[in-house]
């Protein structure tokens, strides 16, 4: 039997955490009255029953609760204690790798850089892995060691009001098409997190495209995500999630997506607009197979695809069976600790009660979360970093009673 103390115990990866939707309410209180930001409550539940929900009427309401944690992170210090503060959460339930993405865009203003926002929140998760690789299960070899990345978003779309940043792109531009100021402010932030990346040495493996996404298409990201792909940043993209399976395509073929945040649409052939697709099944099953034969991962956040999509009921009807059963690579991951109220070994309990995850399928779904993973060292160091995973995994199994899985090759 799997059981929560297993699921906990084991390694893990969280390769779609939003940073501004995984702050501690006790810490975006504090921060609130430090930085004077109103919120609807000054107390956790309060914030629970008003704000950060079990359950959401529609991604609009989802999506409320960023304002405030935005507004509290507008600072070096702020910043570097929220990611700080996201380490230590993800280690203490057995994540030992951890890709944190967010929008620098949202916290640059005149007194902080792209650079320090970057910096800042690269120093707070430095700061959490030193100190878990300190240990002495760590340093003698017994536990593998904790690692992360930092993945840069870019916005689909944005209007007044996002940031200051954001205010002032629209105002110099206000006589452009919405969709080329979009396509600039991607554009500068591909160029920034290279720059950033080569010069500063931070670990910054990713660029991604977050955002509203239905009348947004990627496309108009095309040269954004070209810059990234010529300057080998590993590309993730918000794809199939309040759209269909045609936006998966377009983030794989005009984005070179090499993973897909959600691709919760993936098989709704319905969901196709582009009246060019007259085969609809055909092309569901063409790009299945194709995201299969190259393996691209889908970055599965089930408490989220939940609380977001008014079709999806119960858990039993996510497409994660369909996945499973094409032979997709899959991770589980958060999406927004705090926003989803939930954890990866939370994530994981869910697979296994209501999709009859199994032994091998948990096996096969964390590991490859580690193989799939935009690791920042060389691929050799990756590989034995994979190795020492697999090999802990293995003693825990052991450590349990639990029959050994097969490791997937």
């Amino acid at each position: 039997m799997i059981t929560d103390e297993f699921l906990q115990r084991l390694p893990k990866t969280d390769l779609h955490v939003h940073l501004d939707g995984s702050i501690r309410l006790s810490t975006l209180i504090e921060l609130a009255e430090q930085y004077h930001v109103e919120l609807p409550a000054d107390t956790e539940s309060g914030l629970r029953e008003k704000v950060f929900k079990d359950s959401y009427g529609d991604l609009g309401e989802y999506l409320e609760g960023f304002a405030y944690t935005i507004a509290v992170m507008q600072t070096e210090s702020a910043l570097f204690r929220v990611a700080y503060e996201l380490g230590i959460d993800s280690q203490a339930e057995g994540v030992r790798y951890l890709e944190v993405r967010f929008a620098p865009q949202l916290h640059i203003h005149q007194h902080l850089s792209c650079e320090n926002v970057l910096r800042a929140v690269s120093d707070g998760l430095s700061k959490a892995r030193d100190e878990f690789n300190a240990r002495p299960a760590v340093r003698d070899g017994k536990e593998p060691p904790f690692e992360f990345g930092i993945i840069v978003c870019a916005l689909r779309m944005f209007q007044h009001g996002f940031s200051e940043y954001y205010d002032q792109l629209l105002t110099v531009h206000a006589h452009s098409e919405p969709k080329w100021i979009y396509a600039l402010a991607s554009l500068e932030m591909a160029r920034a997190a290279v720059q950033v990346r080569n010069e500063a040495g931070l670990p910054i493996v990713g660029f991604d495209l977050a955002g509203q996404e239905a009348g947004y298409p990627a496309v108009a990201h095309r040269e954004a995500f070209a810059y990234a792909h010529k300057h080998f940043l590993k590309k993730t993209v918000h794809a199939g999630e309040a759209f269909g399976p045609e936006s998966i395509f377009q983030a794989i073929t005009e984005l070179h997506a090499d993973r897909i945040g959600h691709g919760t649409h993936l098989f709704d052939p319905e969901m196709i607009q582009d009246p060019d697709i007259a085969d609809k099944e055909g092309f569901v099953e063409d790009l299945a197979q194709f995201i299969a034969d190259r393996r691209i991962t889908l970055e599965i956040c089930l408490t989220s695809n939940l609380q977001t999509h008014p079709d999806l009921h119960d858990l039993s009807q996510h497409p994660y069976r369909k996945m499973a059963q094409e032979k997709l690579s899959v991770t589980f991951c958060t999406d927004n600790r705090t926003v989803s109220n939930t954890t990866v070994s939370q994530e994981l309990r869910k697979a296994v009660n209501h999709l009859d995850l199994d032994p091998a399928d948990l096996k096969n779904t964390i590991i490859y979360g580690f193989k799939r993973s935009f690791y920042p060292g060389t691929y050799l160091e990756k590989r034995r970093y994979v190795r020492r995973v697999i090999d802990y995994y293995t003693s825990i199994e052991r450590e349990f009673g639990e029959p050994q899985a097969p490791t997937p090759r």
